[in-house]
C-alpha cells in the first residue's frame, strides 16, 4: 500500500471522530507488516484525561486483535468542517508507538493529496523504550 492510500484511510477514519469539546477531529490508519490496516479516530471525554487519540485507538485496536508488527501510520487532523491536514502525534502517542515500533517506523503526515514521511526516530529521539529497562 502506498502512503497516499494509507492517508485516504486516515481521512475516512477522521469522519468517525467524537470530539464535541475541542471540535478537532483526528483520524489515523495503521499499516501492519502483513498488509492489514487498522483505523482509529479520537474519542473525547468531558473528563479530558480520559480522551483517547486516533493513533492510540488504531494501535490498541490492532494489538487487541493480536497484531504486533507495524510498518507505518498515517495521521490527519483539523477543526470539524475543515478538510484537515498536518497533525503530528502527541507525546503520549509517540511513546505508545515506541512501545511497538522501531525507530525506522514511518509516520505519514499531511493531507489526502500531499504526504510527508518521517521516522519515529526523527519525531522521538532519545526515546524511553523496553530496551531502556
Amino acid at each position: 500500500m502506498d502512503y497516499k492510500a494509507l492517508m485516504e484511510k486516515a481521512c475516512e477514519a477522521r469522519k468517525m471522530s467524537y470530539s464535541p469539546y475541542s471540535r478537532f477531529c483526528v483520524g489515523a490508519a495503521l499499516l501492519c507488516k502483513n498488509g492489514k490496516v487498522y483505523t482509529g479516530c479520537n474519542v473525547e471525554n468531558a473528563a479530558y484525561s480520559a480522551t483517547n487519540c486516533a493513533e492510540r485507538t488504531a494501535i490498541f485496536k490492532a494489538v487487541s486483535e493480536g497484531e504486533r508488527e507495524f510498518e507505518a501510520i498515517a495521521i490527519i487532523g483539523g477543526k470539524a468542517g475543515e478538510d484537515g491536514g498536518f497533525c503530528a502525534p502527541c507525546g503520549v502517542c509517540r511513546q505508545v508507538i515506541a512501545e511497538f515500533c522501531d525507530k525506522d517506523f514511518k509516520i505519514v503526515l499531511g493531507t489526502a493529496d500531499s504526504v510527508n514521511v518521517y521516522t519515529l526516530g526523527e519525531l522521538l529521539p532519545l526515546s524511553f523504550t523496553k530496551d531502556s529497562l
